[in-house]
């Protein structure tokens, strides 16, 4: 029976096997994203998981339809980068534990650098302030 189409089976086709899975592994894009280098560059945080920065101001967020809120988030300048970006204040009535120019601690916001629910734009969240 001839083999057509797929992959080689023969006894000795070990390296084609091989240099066939490498190529295809470009398609998968988790491989493309952490072999290609240019996400990591993308990132604010540079590859760690937390950073420090400074607040420039508060900003109220409108939450993504069909949800109407304000999603109270905070400007943050980083201080490893100078980047800035928007940050989520969790919880009930914590934004009045932050004010401007405090020195927080931003974390990511757990889909791995996508922004979460009805949030637009935001990939970060503070975990700690310092004042």
């Amino acid at each position: 029976k001839k083999n057509t189409m797929g992959k080689p089976r023969g006894i000795r086709a070990g390296r084609k096997l091989r240099n066939l899975r490498r190529e295809e592994r470009w398609a998968d894009k988790g491989y493309k994203k952490a072999h290609l280098g240019t996400a990591l560059k993308a990132n604010p945080f540079g590859g760690a998981s937390h950073a420090k920065g400074i607040v420039l101001e508060k900003i109220g967020i409108e939450a993504k339809q069909p949800n109407s809120a304000i999603r109270k988030c905070v400007r943050v300048q980083l201080i490893k980068n100078g980047k800035r970006i928007a940050a989520f204040v969790p919880r009930d009535g914590c934004l009045n534990f932050v004010e401007e120019n405090d020195e927080v601690l931003i974390a990511g916001f757990g889909r791995k650098g996508h922004a979460v629910g009805d949030i637009p734009g935001v990939r970060f969240k503070v975990v700690k302030v310092s004042r």
